[in-house]
């Protein structure tokens, strides 16, 4: 079993048995999913919510990166039909005065990422969003267990 680690707007996918897992979501969402079946999973560090001018780098993006996180999981053999999710982050980490959207970045990246994951039909499972603190997460692809860590909390299992 190898433990993968899924970078700031970064994405990997695995097999059974290995682990994949991201630090450090403030704002960011980290979005898993799994076929059992096919024994795929995958993991994207969503950093904001759409690509609206192209960039090139389309992991950065929950609409863009999904959707090729899950192109690429139907290459190994997933179907989408099985396919799964679970979701985490999209904290708002700090208070911010006055109308800045700057505040608001978590909040967006959650209803990106579930705007998307609704267009795939891709049901989400289970999920630990919002707040005011990070998380660092744990995918594991053989039981489709999300473990989420944040400082002073209670580990949770989702």
């Amino acid at each position: 079993m190898k433990t993968i680690t899924v970078g700031i707007s970064d994405m990997k996918i695995v097999r059974v048995p290995d682990l994949l897992i991201s630090y450090a979501l403030g704002s960011c969402v980290g979005v898993c999913i799994i076929d059992k079946s096919a024994q795929v999973a995958g993991m994207a560090h969503i950093l904001l919510s759409y690509n609206k001018n192209g960039d090139k780098n389309i992991f950065k993006y929950a609409d863009t990166g999904i959707t090729e996180m899950v192109r690429q999981m139907e290459g190994l053999g997933a179907l989408k039909s099985r396919m799964t999710a679970k979701i985490a982050g999209g904290a708002k980490m700090f208070e911010i005065k006055g109308s800045s959207s700057l505040g608001h970045i978590g909040e967006r990246n959650v209803a990106a990422t579930k705007e998307t994951l609704a267009d795939l039909k891709i049901r989400i499972t289970a999920q630990d969003v919002g707040k005011n603190y990070g998380r660092t997460i744990t995918f594991d692809s053989s039981t489709g267990k999300l473990t989420i860590k944040s400082f002073g909390k209670e580990l949770k299992v989702i």
